[in-house]
């Protein structure tokens, strides 16, 4: 991006061309290269493969506080994406990138889909309707009725967990990946489902996040996205649904976002509730708590069905550290 996009987008949440968007798309150095407008730039991977070439249009600094202030709607450094804001060099380059690389898919190559081939693999499979499933977690049943209850609206469902850099406590990529190819081969009819990774670092921006998820997916060919209790949130820095509340102010962003409430297991139903579904109270509902699903896992313990589907579950144990250091 560059200065003018970048201020149009921390203040009005989109582009200068009034494109929807909500996260700046910056490219940080050391130091300015030594170049003049129009010049073409080679960037490279960390393993040095050639990765795209930027006609370079200049330098721009960025002001680190009201970056973190405007964008996560706080200046805490508690806040992994403030924390990273923080340790940047805020000097952006800025100019048109031309891709001249794939990034190496490695183990996850049958399961790395670009937009392009989504969209052909879903005209093939017929699907008019497709919603798509963001995560950065392994599943449980709260995620597995989040999807399903969506499936039964549309033609067929994507899930596309994000693989690469997290922080600590988060599921490890191998083990994502893992425990959805035993919940789609086991729970799921066949030909309803496609899963395809995304290589992206989680910013935890929690709402204006949750409208780039969608951008994204709707690129692939979604027509819809489901949007649950805390979309990419971290902590206590965002309202519940903000991330639902916040669709509002995009009419024009041509992807449709489903809404739901979080679901839990409700003793008396004797099944999976959500507050529009069950009327009984606190007592009576078991939440399905991330934290007390990695303490189990943590101890290797298997959560109880309730909470996990057992293939699910050992999926997950068959991996002696499941968790993100």
């Amino acid at each position: 991006m560059g200065e003018s996009d970048y201020g149009c987008v921390i203040d009005q949440m989109r582009l200068s061309d009034d494109v929807p968007w909500t996260l700046p798309v910056l490219l940080q150095v050391e130091e300015g290269p030594d170049a003049k407008d129009g010049d073409e730039l080679l960037l490279r991977s960390e393993e040095g493969a050639p990765a795209a070439v930027i006609g370079y249009e200049g330098t721009f600094r960025i002001d680190k506080k009201e970056y973190a202030s405007k964008v996560f709607g706080t200046e805490d450094q508690a806040h992994p994406g403030v924390a990273k804001v923080y340790s940047s060099t805020g000097l952006a380059v800025s100019g048109r990138l031309k891709v001249v690389g794939r990034q190496d898919p490695g183990t996850y190559a049958e399961y790395t889909l670009s937009p392009k081939e989504t969209r052909v693999l879903f005209a093939e499979k017929g699907w008019q309707t497709v919603v798509a499933f963001q995560t950065r977690n392994a599943p449980h049943i709260n995620h597995e009725y989040l999807q399903k209850s969506a499936l039964a609206l549309v033609d067929g469902l994507f899930v596309n967990p994000v693989l690469g850099k997290k922080k600590p406590g988060d599921f490890k990529d191998e083990v994502i990946v893992d425990a959805y190819k035993a919940l789609i081969g086991q729970y799921y009819p066949r030909n309803s489902v496609v899963m395809s990774v995304l290589h992206y670092e989680m910013q935890y921006a929690g709402p204006k996040e949750a409208i780039m998820h969608a951008i994204m997916r709707k690129n692939f060919g979604c027509t819809h996205i489901i949007i649950g209790r805390d979309h990419a949130g971290v902590g206590n820095y965002y309202r519940p649904y903000a991330a639902q509340e916040i669709f509002g102010e995009f009419p024009d962003l041509g992807i449709a976002p489903m809404f739901f409430r979080e679901f839990y297991y409700c003793t008396k139903c004797a099944g999976i509730a959500s507050e529009k579904t069950c009327p009984h109270g606190e007592e009576d509902r078991l939440n399905f708590s991330g934290t007390k699903l990695r303490k189990m896992f943590g101890e290797g313990e298997v959560p109880p069905k309730e909470f996990m589907r057992p293939e699910v579950a050992q999926a997950i144990l068959a991996h002696r550290q499941p968790f993100v250091e």
